[in-house]
């Protein structure tokens, strides 16, 4: 599509024309995106743009998004002086204004967002930033496939730009595709070798294929870079190594650290806390699953006692589930239940659009409540005999993050007396992740309480292969 405006003033890093005359203006505007796909620190950059040119469509409409729901006054008058600009804009601005409008306030439509995105991605293909809160849109619903579309749409146009490797690795990971997505990630590193979100993306290949040690190297080879990173994508690059050294039989020592040391004290000076959490409980919770919680217990009440703040709730749907774990295993019986209760009200009134999805996520945040009470048969209850985490991708959690919850499944079913059930699924699994020693104990755990199977060659597998990782 081409703009039928008289050319602008200016144009932005993509080359697409801005009605400004403020190079201050548009330097803002390319640096959040900079910000945006390095997971920079900085993207409060972006509230530069409107003040050097207050009648910036763009400037003004990416600062709205990025306030979101923090400041609604401020957010409602960027969008007027937006929409005040809009007869002057080029059509590219618009497009970009009408991709946004539909994900802020309480209209917030995904569906619509997306649909808007697809028709800016496919005008304007270099646009990597819109490409990236399309893909966001798209891994809030569980949709890897039209993520892999729409960056296959956009690829032939940006073969060598930095960035739109590790955006085609992340959809191939999420649907099994690890070989190409582990070609896509190296590809993305070749370009730029700092890149957060392609080191991310073949640590999750290198994870799942069980190569946990190589994995680790690789990470803390690549974590001199991340210090510019945001508060969640520094945690998260560190959660990963952590969960590589759990899987992989790492001392306890070493999970710990990094628990403390990356994820914790990043904790304590960040102001995006929710994202951070995200990953401090789910690396709690594995503990938890391994009947470990000795070792992290005072640090589950120390995380639960901080989530006991409301200005916390509602924030991600991954947060809520994994606070009610949090909150009810440190007996915390006050706030877990009104947290609990706060989901099934306020959650379904507000998302009436995905009733749906909404009433699985929630399924799934009592089952947690439940887990964290230890009622294992009230877990089999609200699941039912079919449950499998994949189906909960709309929570906003990768693979990687969802398997916790397959674990705490496999132990529940084994733990109230269904360990046939349980043998089967941990089966499935291990064709998947032979390299897994955890799945291992849990098929002797399922074997010896069955009373079938070879329960001693499966403790021996898990032996052998907690040998061969970190000792």
């Amino acid at each position: 599509m081409n703009d039928n405006k008289p050319s602008a003033t200016l144009a932005d890093r993509w080359g697409y024309p801005l009605r400004t005359s403020s190079g201050d203006c548009v330097a803002a505007i390319d640096a959040y995106y900079d910000q945006v796909l390095s997971y920079g620190r900085n993207r409060a950059v972006i509230l530069e743009a409107p003040i050097n040119d207050p009648a910036c469509v763009i400037g003004n409409a990416l600062a709205a998004y990025f306030i979101g729901s923090q400041d609604l006054h401020k957010v409602s008058s960027l969008l007027s002086a937006a929409a005040a600009a809009l007869e002057n804009a080029t059509l590219y601005e618009k497009a970009v204004y009408e991709s946004i409008v539909p994900l802020i306030g309480d209209g917030r439509d995904e569906e619509a967002a997306l649909s808007r995105h697809f028709e800016l991605v496919k005008d304007y293909p270099k646009n990597l930033v819109s490409l990236k809160r399309a893909l966001l849109l798209c891994f809030c619903m569980g949709q890897p496939q039209l993520s892999l579309n729409l960056v296959e749409q956009v690829l032939p146009q940006n073969p060598d730009q930095n960035f739109i490797y590790g955006l085609l690795a992340f959809p191939l990971l999420e649907l099994g595709r690890m070989a190409e997505a582990e070609t896509a990630s190296r590809r993305g590193l070749e370009i730029n070798r700092s890149d957060c979100w392609s080191q991310h993306c073949l640590c999750h290949v290198l994870q799942y294929n069980c190569r946990f040690k190589e994995a680790v190297e690789f990470m803390e080879s690549c974590s001199s870079t991340w210090s510019s990173c945001s508060s969640f994508m520094y945690t998260h690059n560190w959660w990963h190594v952590a969960v590589c050294y759990l899987e992989g039989n790492a001392p306890q020592g070493k999970v710990l650290e990094v628990y403390d040391e990356k994820i914790w004290k990043e904790l304590q000076s960040d102001s995006d806390q929710a994202e951070v959490f995200v990953n401090a409980l789910g690396l709690l919770l594995r503990f938890d699953v391994r009947g470990q919680m000795n070792a992290v217990k005072g640090r589950v009440f120390l995380a639960a006692e901080t989530l006991k703040d409301k200005s916390l709730w509602h924030l991600d749907w991954q947060l809520d589930i994994l606070a009610l774990w949090a909150l009810a295993r440190a007996e915390e019986s006050l706030e877990s239940d009104e947290l609990l209760s706060s989901i099934k009200s306020s959650r379904t009134s507000h998302f009436k659009k995905k009733q749906q999805l909404v009433q699985r996520a929630t399924m799934l945040a009592e089952a947690m409540y439940a887990y964290g009470r230890d009622d294992h048969c009230k877990v089999i209850d609200i699941l039912g005999p079919d449950f499998d985490a994949v189906d909960y991708k709309m929570i906003g959690a990768s693979d990687e993050q969802l398997e916790v919850f397959n674990e705490i499944w496999y132990n529940v079913l084994i733990n109230t007396g269904h360990a046939f059930e349980a043998i089967e699924l941990i089966k499935t699994q291990l064709k998947k992740r032979e390299g897994c020693p955890y799945l291992w104990h849990l098929l002797e755990k399922a074997y010896v309480l069955g009373g079938v199977g070879d329960a001693n060659m499966a403790a021996e597998k898990a032996k052998a292969l907690e040998i061969s990782y970190f000792n």
